[in-house]
């Protein structure tokens, strides 16, 4: 029985299971999302979650334990810097897996697992791009304004003809 086992094994031993979590959260911090295997994304989020948690803590302590966890300095820098404004008022969930179907060579289930962003970041993007689709003309706006322009270059062409005869 698993009775109060916490974490998978994942056919591992346990200092190669924790450096490559510790790899792998030092990723996904870095590039905010990465492909894994479905059982390691989960274990992943785990750990994450709890990174991050350490993060908006923000003092000394906690910036201690998360740099024995990331293998680079400025990740973790970045990280502490940025935590309380992008997962301030979430309570926990900082991450998401997303099923993305099955691996070519041995049909393991794949996944992507992202860091979530808060929910302003997400409505000023949102914001951008209704503005852009707002500014941006169809195609028979920008035809008939370069039929527009044509002609007028061509009346200005024969009113400088009859203005030099």
């Amino acid at each position: 029985m698993r009775h109060r086992k916490n974490g998978l094994k994942l056919n591992r031993t346990s200092s190669h299971r924790n450096a490559m979590f510790k790899n792998m959260v030092t990723s996904l911090f870095k590039y905010d999302r990465i492909h894994t295997t479905d059982a390691k994304a989960k274990e992943l989020k785990r750990w994450a979650d709890r990174i991050i948690t350490l993060a908006k803590r923000g003092d000394l302590h906690a910036l201690r334990q998360a740099l024995s966890i990331v293998k680079e300095k400025d990740v973790v820098y970045k990280l502490f810097d940025e935590a309380t404004e992008r997962f301030g008022k979430l309570s926990g969930g900082y991450s998401r897996v997303i099923k993305v179907g099955r691996r070519a060579g041995d049909a393991a289930s794949m996944s992507l697992i992202e860091l979530v962003a808060s929910s302003e970041k997400i409505k000023a993007k949102t914001k951008k791009k209704a503005k852009s689709a707002k500014e941006q003309k169809s195609p028979a706006e920008v035809k008939y304004k370069n039929e527009v322009q044509e002609k007028d270059t061509a009346e200005n062409i024969t009113e400088k003809n009859m203005l030099d005869s």
